[in-house]
């Protein structure tokens, strides 16, 4: 089992000749810090000036990492996905919105991804981001529980009825909802409102997911805590785990704030946390569902190995491996091949309002230079595979 994600031929079959070559002159760039930084600048300032670059993003970094600008235009890559068992999250990736009007339409994009669940068994999940929901400023001052005016007051109350909604709308068409989680000194607010909604829609099983980011050291403890409540209140948890998205962020606010650093203090303790998370949950299955959302191979087989340890079922719905779309595809297509519950995250949306999620997914693939390593390893390979007519 601990060369399964060798297999370049099943990672691959998928992508065209064509599609290989962009994507490994695509990860061959990413890993180059200085040439990621200054594409982002001159992308930051060509679409603030309304230059016409969005054909030339369109297809070469958003067509590798997101499935289109709409839902029917993910409707091929889904399918093709779905033809090798590998299921899609589509989620609506514009982000930085501060107006109701926006939060409202990504409330009705995430109302529409549960209905198309309910049309598709390619699509067992929605997912939303809490800033897509309200504004980041507003989840701030309700962690720092600073007083808000009566119109923040009415927005607050529009952010809590947009979560009421659609994780009503989830739970009536069985679809489980995925919340995604944000920066540390916002979080505690949209963890509440998460809580909320277990306690409500969590009863008979999980349809509402948070999410742990677990590069951030508090973040075991905070779910046995939960945990402890659920056991009292009679609801079920269900949680995302990852290694989180805003690690240099974090540690610069801490400094100049001049609290304690959040995060852990190397890869190897953010490792150990997610590992020794993953074996909590998997211990309390009973009470819990996981979505596994990691690139980290090493954790994939551990999981793998505790369900087998355990003799459950590949395809029990309490247990979800994800990876985003665009990489770690040997990971996400020989598990699926395997039998495994597997789903990508689908990103979509117009191009000039993704290409904030498409900046931080070029920084990360930069600073995480391993993921990036193994990516163009397995091209390589395949290329050299194909050549050799394999």
């Amino acid at each position: 089992m601990r060369n399964l994600f060798d297999n370049t031929a099943v990672a691959f079959a998928l992508k065209s000749n064509a599609a290989i070559e962009r994507a490994y002159y695509l990860f061959e760039m990413i890993k180059r810090e200085p040439l990621v930084k200054m594409g982002t600048l001159v992308t930051k300032l060509a679409l603030k000036t309304h230059m016409p670059v969005e054909g030339i993003i369109r297809t070469t970094i958003f067509d590798h990492f997101c499935g289109g600008v709409t839902e029917e235009d993910c409707m091929p890559v889904i399918e093709n996905m779905y033809s090798k068992r590998v299921h899609a999250v589509l989620d609506y990736s514009a982000e930085g919105k501060e107006d109701e009007a926006q939060f409202d339409l990504a409330m009705e994009k995430t109302l529409a991804n549960i209905r198309f669940g309910t049309q598709k068994e390619s699509i067992p999940f929605a997912v939303f981001k809490p800033t897509g929901f309200g504004r980041f400023a507003l989840y701030q001052r309700m962690t720092e529980g600073i007083p808000l005016s009566a119109h923040e007051a009415i927005q607050w109350k529009r952010v809590q009825e947009r979560y009421d909604t659609v994780c009503k709308a989830a739970y009536e068409a069985g679809i489980p909802v995925l919340i995604d989680a944000e920066e540390s000194w916002m979080q505690p607010a949209a963890d509440d409102l998460i809580e909320s909604m277990m306690q409500r829609y969590n009863r008979e099983k999980v349809i509402v997911f948070g999410t742990l980011q677990l590069y951030r050291h508090d973040r075991l403890d905070y779910l046995k805590d939960l945990h402890s409540r659920a056991n009292k209140q009679g609801f079920k948890i269900g949680m995302k785990l990852v290694r989180g998205a805003y690690m240099e962020k974090e540690r610069a606010r801490a400094a100049e704030v001049g609290y304690p650093d959040p995060i852990c203090k190397d890869k190897a303790a953010t490792d150990t946390l997610f590992n020794d998370t993953l074996r909590y949950m998997f211990a309390h299955l009973d009470d819990m569902a996981i979505f596994s959302g990691t690139h980290n191979e090493e954790s994939t087989y551990l999981l793998m190995e505790l369900m087998e340890g355990s003799a459950l079922k590949k395809t029990d719905q309490r247990v979800w491996f994800g990876q985003l779309y665009g990489m770690s595809d040997h990971i996400s297509y020989n598990l699926s091949k395997e039998g495994y519950n597997v789903a990508k995250y689908l990103p979509y949306g117009p191009v000039r309002d993704v290409m904030p999620y498409l900046i931080r997914r070029a920084e990360e693939n930069t600073s995480v230079v391993g993921q990036t390593s193994r990516e163009l390893e397995l091209l390589k390979i395949e290329r050299s595979r194909r050549k050799m007519g394999i």
